[in-house]
């Protein structure tokens, strides 16, 4: 049986992989550690750090204790990386591992990153990979130009003396392509790290780094911009991975405070940790990485995030992290049109979990980027909101450069300001488009395009000034607490009629009046005197007699956020078809041929207690058929049967030793998600494992042969076999399973504990136990 033990042996050890997760170990302090800023940062970062009046010497700033981290090694699985700014370690352990951890007296405590989490999946729609010559000057020029970019380039601002960090999945190509060929001339990227693989070359992996980066500082091969940085210094962080760990986490922190030491003075990361990693309580701005976020602006940088992509789902509809960061300036998304203000339909709404406005600013995401794929020339329309941030990222370098000595807080704010629907915002556009002439020219208030009319204690009229043609009307309600209730815009073909507008009273009214092209909004606002309950039919009053508005309410969206947990824990069926086939693992089984296939159809209900860990029940029917080459004794078997004489030769291949088993399966497994799924199509990439047992039936052990002589030939013929101990006509057996799935396929392994089919001559020997084959779920 040994070989038989050492196959269970193997089984064990993969429930122990599974029980592997990463966590931060949290140190208590860091004593007896020196630092020298000096030596330890870019001259570029103290100069940033005198600017904006940070402490170099700052406790963030030091070493973690080198006795400490040894002692958490020596317990953990493997070292992930280390936080200077956490004073903490990232770790792979058992539950048992960070339970001992934990109990070392320089440790304050240990969290897990990977048991809530998932993969922070950005899907990226890309169209075919065309020639530049495919695309038209329009398409090269609008997101920039709906920034007024034209205004930076005909200064020669491009970000010149800024040094911007990009943080992503790889940068494949960005060493030959054309559309970087400016950076690499002039040495403007100046150092990369791939965090994953320890090492410097960033030059493959996942192409949404190469795409991302040439939204910020891009150029065609006509010397067109595809972003507006094309002077700034770069640095290049790969942080990502495919399929995505838990490790990410620490790697993305690893970054955050590698871009700070090299003087970086602006971050870009289009990675966004939502709903597939967190749930919606979550985005309140107390993840790690938004803490880090924030850390990275009090030492003087600016860190521009996505929104997330998650606006589509109906049971997310928040901002994903780490945008939710009050200091992380948080870019939503629109349709690229230079006359239109479309919110783009996957583009996430604010606010955050706890209320605070979000997206900050916005800008086009459907892009033209420069593509890995296909060869060094080519360019891709691609859509996302990260592809919206590397556009503000560009344009705060291009503002930052105008704006000499403002420290990241500052740009912070005046970006904000600089946006085309200041000092209106909403969940939908945040504070609108950034618009270039705000640095660069001095700015005259909107011209009045409306006043308000009261027509009761609950309705209001609002009268255009003058007629004009193709203008877009923002329209939002504020309850006392700040919060906005309900928001929606209008684009108007002639806007020269009041429109009434009736809130039950008690509400705070704001309207934005812009026209396309200005770059800056009428905004005027409107109080009720007394305090009631909105009057929700008013706003379907309003709806319906302005067809073209787009409405959005934070109520009716159904979502508390602070107890929202309809996306925590559900039910998820998957229906399945097996076939496999089986094989001897030992010398106590008998081994079977190629031909001895397996067939399983059933149906799997899993309850996810986490993002990435479910545990479920399902239940199975199938049969196996064990299929074994002719031996002496089988023929002398047959020779007795049929009275003939054969001998051992090439013929007696046709014959075969068959039995068959049918089965009905109960099946308990775990899953753990590695990447996610979010439709029947696609299901993402998990691992099950788990065991089972079958009430097996009909079993049949007999010889099937091909009579070969003249009288007899071409037919079938059957005899018992009675070497082997006949089963009940019903047995129980069991066994463990595992399975890894992408999608709709997968591979899976099955396993039987206990005998089957036993030959006592021959020391109870089996029929084989393991079964491996292919899975199609639908």
């Amino acid at each position: 049986m040994k070989k038989t033990i050492s196959f269970v042996s193997l089984m064990m050890l993969l429930f122990a992989a599974q029980a592997q997760n990463v966590y931060w170990v949290f140190l208590t302090d860091k004593a007896g550690t020196t630092f020298d800023p000096y030596s330890y940062f870019d001259a570029k970062a103290i100069e940033r750090y005198n600017q904006c009046g940070a402490d170099l010497y700052d406790q963030s700033n030091y070493p973690l204790n080198s006795s400490y981290v040894s002692g958490v090694d020596a317990l953990a699985t493997e070292e992930v990386g280390t936080s200077r700014w956490m004073n903490a370690v990232g770790v792979v352990a058992t539950a048992e591992q960070a339970a001992q951890i934990e109990q070392l007296p320089y440790v304050a405590r240990v969290q897990m990153i990977g048991g809530d989490m998932q993969l922070a999946w950005r899907p990226t729609d890309v169209s075919d990979v065309s020639d530049q010559s495919d695309f038209t000057d329009t398409m090269l020029t609008d997101q920039l130009h709906r920034m007024q970019g034209d205004l930076f380039r005909a200064k020669g601002i491009n970000g010149k003396g800024i040094r911007i960090a990009v943080l992503d999945g790889g940068f494949p190509k960005v060493n030959t392509h054309i559309a970087f060929k400016h950076l690499r001339d002039n040495g403007q990227i100046l150092k990369t790290w791939n965090f994953p693989n320890r090492k410097e070359n960033v030059y493959g992996w996942n192409g949404h780094g190469t795409m991302t980066l040439s939204n910020i500082a891009g150029r065609d091969d006509n010397g067109k911009d595809l972003g507006l940085a094309t002077g700034a210094e770069f640095l290049l962080a790969r942080t990502e991975v495919e399929p995505e760990p838990f490790k990410e986490e620490v790697w993305w922190m690893q970054a955050m405070e590698w871009a700070d030491k090299n003087g970086a003075n602006l971050i870009s990361s289009s990675l966004g940790y939502g709903k597939d990693r967190y749930y919606t309580r979550d985005m309140n701005g107390r993840s790690y990485v938004a803490k880090a976020g924030n850390m990275a602006m009090r030492k003087g940088i600016l860190v521009v995030s996505s929104a997330g992509n998650e606006g589509d789902d109906e049971k997310w509809k928040f901002i994903v992290t780490p945008s939710d960061a009050d200091s992380v300036l948080c870019i939503g998304g629109i349709e690229n049109s230079l006359t239109g203000y479309e919110h783009i339909a996957f583009a996430s709404f604010g606010p955050t979990a706890d209320g605070r406005q979000k997206p900050n600013v916005c800008a086009f995401a459907h892009t033209r980027a420069a593509t890995p794929h296909g060869g060094a020339n080519k360019f891709q329309m691609v859509y996302g909101t990260s592809f919206s941030c590397p556009l503000v990222a560009g344009f705060a370098a291009c503002a930052w450069q105008v704006s000499k000595g403002k420290t990241a807080k500052e740009m912070f704010d005046l970006i904000q300001k600089s946006a085309d629907l200041y000092p209106y915002c909403d969940y939908a556009f945040g504070y609108g488009v950034p618009q270039a002439s705000f640095f660069l020219e001095k700015q005259a208030s909107a011209k009045p395009a409306f006043r308000f009319e009261k027509q009761s204690e609950t309705s209001v009229s609002v009268i255009p000034l003058q007629s004009d043609s193709t203008v877009h009307l923002f329209y939002k309600d504020i309850a006392a607490d700040g919060k906005i209730i309900k928001y929606g815009k209008q684009s108007v073909n002639v806007f020269d009629t009041a429109m009434s507008l009736d809130f039950n009273g008690g509400h705070h009214l704001v309207v934005a009046y812009i026209k396309p092209g200005d770059p800056k909004a009428y905004t005027a606002e409107f109080t009720f005197d007394e305090a009631t309950d909105p009057d929700e039919s008013s706003w379907a009053d309003f709806r319906s007699t302005n067809p073209k508005l787009d409405y959005y309410s934070y109520d009716e969206l159904e979502r508390n956020p602070l107890t929202d947990k309809a996306d925590e824990k559900r039910w998820e069926v998957d229906y399945y078809l097996q076939l496999g086939t089986t094989f001897a693992t030992s010398a106590e089984e008998l081994k079977c041929n190629i031909w001895s296939p397996a067939s399983r159809v059933g149906v799997r209900m899993q309850y996810h207690l986490a993002k990435a860990y479910g545990i479920g029940i399902g239940i199975e029917y199938g049969y196996s058929d064990y299929c074994f080459d002719l031996n002496s004794t089988v023929v002398n078997d047959i020779e007795r049967y049929t009275g003939m004489d054969y001998q051992v030769n090439n013929t007696l291949k046709k014959y075969t030793r068959m039995a068959t088993v049918q089965q009905l399966s109960v099946e308990l497994f775990q899953r753990v998600r590695f990447v996610p799924g979010g439709s029947v199509a696609h299901k993402g990439l998990h691992w099950d494992l788990g065991g089972w047992f079958t009430w097996a039936y009909h079993n049949d052990y007999r010889i099937k042969f091909d009579l070969p002589s003249t009288s007899f030939a071409g037919t079938t013929a059957y005899m018992q076999i009675n070497d082997l101990t006949t089963l009940k006509d019903h047995h129980w057996l069991y066994g463990v399973t595992t399975r890894i799935t992408y999608d709709w396929i997968g591979i899976y392994g099955r396993y039987r504990l206990n005998g089957i089919g036993q030959k006592a001559a021959a020391g109870q020997v089996t029929l084989p136990r393991l079964e491996v084959g292919v899975q199609v779920m639908f």
